[in-house]
C-alpha cells in the first residue's frame, strides 16, 4: 500500500514539475503584450515531417499559432510558417500552411520560410519577415520556443524587444507528456546563458 502511495506521489510530483517548468519557459524572454499593435507576426516553427501531410506535432503547432493571434490585431497579423524539407518530402512550412488552410479554414495572411533545417536557420531566415512587426510571437513547445527567442535575441536584440507571449502553453495541455518534454527541454537548453532564461518584468 505504501509503495503504491509513494508511486502515486512521485507521479503527481513529476506532472507538477513538468507543468511548472514548461509554464516558466513560456514566460521567459517575452515582454508585455498589452496595447494595440498594427502589425503582428506569429512565427510557427516546424518539426521533422517526412510524411506528405502535417504530422501530429506540426498540426498542434499550427493550432497553437492560430490561437496566438491577438484579437486586437487580427487584421494586421501575418502567420509565418518556418521549416524546410526533411529528406525528399515537402517543406514543413508548406505542410503546415496546407493544414492551416484546409484543415482549420484559416484565411488570414500566411508567409512561408521553407529553407530552414535548424532552429538557428529558422530564426535567421525569418528575420526579413519581422522587420516591420510591432509584436512578435514564436510558437512551438515551450522549451523550443524559448531557444528560438534566445537566438533572435543574439541575432537581432532590437527585434527581440518586440517579443511577447504566444498561446503555446496552456495548463493541463500535454500534461502526461510534460515531464518528458521538461527533461528534453533541459537538455536542449543547456547551451543557453542564465540571462537567456530569465522572465522579463
Amino acid at each position: 500500500m505504501r509503495r503504491r502511495s509513494g508511486v502515486a506521489v512521485a507521479g503527481v510530483a513529476a506532472l507538477a514539475w513538468g507543468e511548472w517548468l514548461n509554464r516558466r519557459w513560456s514566460r521567459a524572454l517575452v515582454g508585455n503584450s498589452e496595447g494595440a499593435a498594427e502589425a503582428e507576426a506569429v512565427v510557427v516553427l516546424g518539426f521533422r515531417n517526412p510524411r506528405a501531410t502535417a504530422n501530429f506535432i506540426n498540426r498542434w503547432r499550427v493550432r497553437a499559432g492560430i490561437r496566438s493571434i491577438a484579437a486586437d490585431s487580427a487584421r494586421g497579423t501575418r502567420v509565418i510558417f518556418s521549416g524546410g524539407t526533411a529528406g525528399s518530402g515537402r517543406a514543413e512550412a508548406l505542410l503546415m500552411a496546407d493544414y492551416a488552410k484546409s484543415g482549420l479554414a484559416f484565411d488570414g495572411t500566411v508567409l512561408l520560410e521553407d529553407r530552414s533545417r535548424t532552429t538557428w536557420e529558422n530564426i535567421t531566415n525569418v528575420i526579413p519577415l519581422l522587420e516591420d512587426a510591432d509584436r512578435i510571437k514564436i510558437v512551438s513547445q515551450p522549451a523550443h520556443a524559448l531557444k528560438a527567442r534566445a537566438y533572435l535575441r543574439r541575432r537581432r536584440p532590437d527585434l527581440a524587444e518586440r517579443l511577447v507571449r504566444a498561446d503555446d502553453y496552456r495548463p493541463g495541455e500535454w500534461m502526461v507528456a510534460k515531464p518528458l518534454l521538461a527533461l528534453y527541454g533541459l537538455w536542449t537548453l543547456r547551451g543557453l546563458k542564465t540571462d537567456e532564461r530569465k522572465i522579463l518584468p
